[in-house]
């Protein structure tokens, strides 16, 4: 399994939202810039969060998005899965019924467990302390004017 772009652009966007916090109103403009996301892959990436419930849209030029929940609540595997669909490591875990010999197989059973293994991981894993650590996908905020950065971050 290989995350795709599009999971990966909506883990950076959530991501820059969690480093502002729940409930608070950020640009798209600004995330595409921060998180270098092509704005009209930002924008249909945002429609999935939102179906989601991970995050807002609000239209209009004072729009923008805001998450919906905790950043601590947010996981991982929450926003992949909203973007790519459930995660799974091939069909024979995914789609137990498209291998006939699934319940036999014994690499089925490693198959099952690693995915397993990773969908717990990626459950631990949530956005505040992601968001507390240094991200390597955003772009820093600019130090020199304070403006658009996090309450205590000045």
């Amino acid at each position: 399994m290989r995350l795709t772009r599009a999971g990966e652009y909506g883990i950076r966007c959530v991501l820059h939202l969690a480093r502002h916090g729940k409930g608070t109103l950020v640009s798209r403009k600004e995330i595409a810039v921060r998180t270098d996301v092509p704005p009209h892959f930002l924008a249909k990436i945002a429609q999935q969060l939102a179906r989601a419930g991970i995050i807002e849209i609000l239209q209009g030029a004072t729009g923008g998005y805001r998450l919906l929940t905790d950043p601590s609540k947010i996981t991982l595997l929450a926003v992949i899965e909203a973007i790519i669909g459930e995660i799974s490591l091939n069909d024979c875990v995914g789609r137990p019924e498209s291998c006939h010999n699934s319940a036999l197989c014994t690499v089925h059973r490693v198959w099952n467990k690693a995915n397993q293994q990773l969908r717990a991981t990626l459950q631990e894993a949530n956005f505040a302390t992601l968001a507390a650590e240094d991200a390597c996908c955003l772009t820093p905020f600019p130090e020199a004017d304070g403006h658009n950065q996090p309450s205590g971050k000045k």
